[in-house]
Order: structure tokens, then C-alpha cells, then sequence
């Protein structure tokens, strides 16, 4: 078993010992729209009151602008809880998040056609 400055409490038999909404405070939705491509980045403003050490993990993965996907996986948490930590970094002014810019029309007739060739050919 680790430490518990030592990154996540794990156990090799047990797996998580902190559940990981307990993380969250049991919060299931972030304050603030985040989409798994949006990119966070830490403004280096000092966080107000406290925060976890999941919080401080996730400050400190987000020093260069990085996807919430990937925060997620580094801290080994479900996206919604980390959602809901970003959020909360978002709100006291520690992070700042960009959505992704998306350069296609989703609805865009020839590029859906496009995907379902691509798809007819895989099977």
C-alpha cells in the first residue's frame, strides 16, 4: 500500500481505498460545462480555501494545456468526478479552459457520407 502523500491510496488486493466520489464530495455535476477535448491549463493563481490532493494533482498535470480526457486518466478517476474538480479549479480562478475548436460542420451531408463509407469498408 502507498503512503498517502504518495499519489492515490491503492492497494494491490483491495484496488481504490477512497471511493471516487468521495473525491467529489458526492457532487456528480461540474458547475461549469466542460467537454472531454477542452483543453485546461493552470493560470498560477493561488486556489482560495481548500482543496484536496486530488485537486492539487490536477493543478499541477495542468501546467501546459492539457484535455480533460487526459487529467482524468493521469488521476485515474471516472470524468465525471473530475469534471467536477476542474470545475471547482475553474471557479477560484486556478484553471482556465478552452473548448475545442472544431473545424467541420457535424451535420455537413458529405462528411457524414464519408464516415459511412469509411465504416462500410471496415465490416
Amino acid at each position: 500500500m502507498t503512503a498517502a502523500g504518495d499519489g492515490p491510496w491503492l492497494d494491490d488486493a483491495a484496488g481504490r481505498l477512497v471511493r471516487p466520489f468521495t473525491v467529489s464530495n458526492g457532487r456528480t455535476r461540474p458547475t461549469v460545462a466542460l467537454d472531454l477535448l477542452s483543453q485546461v491549463r493552470a493560470t498560477g493563481a493561488t486556489p482560495f480555501g481548500y482543496l484536496g490532493p486530488e485537486h492539487a494533482q490536477a493543478l499541477d498535470l495542468c501546467r501546459a494545456p492539457v484535455p480533460v480526457a487526459e487529467v482524468a486518466a493521469h488521476l485515474r478517476l471516472p470524468v465525471a468526478v473530475t469534471k467536477v474538480l476542474l470545475a471547482d479549479l475553474l471557479e477560484c480562478g486556478a484553471l482556465t479552459d478552452k473548448p475545442p475548436a472544431f473545424h467541420h460542420n457535424p451535420t455537413d451531408r458529405a462528411l457524414l457520407e464519408a464516415v459511412l463509407d469509411g465504416l462500410r469498408r471496415q465490416l
